[in-house]
């Protein structure tokens, strides 16, 4: 097994892609949805491709980041983002035009309000120009890539208006864009970068302002409880009947929902009692805390009664 392999549980109907191998046979697989579950090596089976091209594949659809390749009959369509494996550590960077058009493409990496140039020169019709190598095992630490795109109209047409796409690679949805990318005929992760605006209706727009009832009132907003109990007997009736993925789905929709309400309902602290078990939904929701902006902070709490089982957070 290696990192990138499709597994299957054994004794479950999860499947999922090896992000971390490590000592005494321990892996961790994300899931569908995003999550990371540890496992044991002889607790999984890898998917052969073989199997794939029997029963097929199920479509996964990432709403964060357009994937599926579109036919190119218009000048800004089929341009891609491509990451092509080396080996199981390393992977090269590539842009691929698989569009009519040519374009003047330049590449950056954003640092804070820092810049600095990875690529700048034209990408004609149907090429693909690698200009970078990263490591694999370093995804945590890439900054975002600013692609801009300048359309070359050698022939008198309508304007094709100038583009750009900022993109941060995100560990937990990366290993879904896998796919074979267009000119290189290679397996590699895609991230698609069509330009999909269109003009705003400016009349229709006054037309559904004019619907709305300036007398309405606002939201009431349920301000949660101090404490939330996040065990999945707590939230749902026959927990027995559910797979762990489900499980932690559930708990991980109570806690955003909970953390959503008091944020809004301007509560100053609130507690998510979580328990240990194997601690991946505590280092859930400590990974979707650390993310928020108008966090104080958040710590383990109550270790006299709960040990690590419970996380206080404290709301700016």
């Amino acid at each position: 097994m290696n990192i990138g392999d499709r597994v299957r549980m054994l004794h479950g109907n999860e499947e999922g892609i090896i992000k971390k191998i490590s000592g005494g046979g321990r892996v961790e697989v994300e899931i569908e949805d995003g999550f990371l579950i540890p496992a044991m090596k002889n607790e999984l089976v890898v998917i052969h491709s073989s199997e794939k091209k029997f029963f097929g594949e199920k479509e996964s659809i990432d709403s964060s980041i357009e994937q599926v390749k579109i036919s190119s009959d218009t000048s800004d369509e089929g341009l891609y983002f491509v990451f092509v494996p080396i080996n199981d550590q390393q992977l090269s960077l590539y842009l691929v035009n698989d569009s009519k058009s040519q374009f003047l493409v330049h590449v950056s990496e954003v640092f804070g309000t820092n810049y600095r140039t990875l690529f700048s020169e034209k990408l004609p019709s149907k090429t693909a120009k690698k200009f970078d190598d990263r490591n694999l095992k370093e995804m945590n630490d890439w900054p975002a890539f600013l692609l801009r795109f300048i359309p070359i109209q050698e022939k008198l047409s309508p304007l094709i208006s100038p583009f750009e796409r900022k993109i941060k690679i995100k560990p937990t949805q990366f290993f879904k864009h896998l796919g074979t990318a267009p000119i290189l005929g290679k397996s590699a992760y895609l991230f698609g970068l069509i330009k999909s605006t269109k003009d705003l209706d400016i009349q229709a727009l006054n037309d559904d302002l004019k619907t709305l009832n300036p007398e309405s009132k606002p939201l009431d907003i349920k301000r949660p409880s101090t404490s939330i109990d996040l065990h999945i007997e707590k939230l749902v009736n026959d927990p027995e009947q559910l797979s762990n993925s489900e499980k932690l789905r559930i708990q991980l929709s109570e806690f955003e929902t909970k953390m959503d309400q008091a944020i809004v309902s301007g509560m100053d602290q609130i507690t998510f009692i979580h328990g240990v078990g194997n601690g991946v939904l505590r280092k859930e929701i400590h990974r979707k805390l650390s993310q928020l902006e108008n966090i104080k902070y958040f710590q383990d709490t109550q270790k006299d009664q709960w040990g690590y089982g419970a996380t206080l957070v404290r709301i700016s």
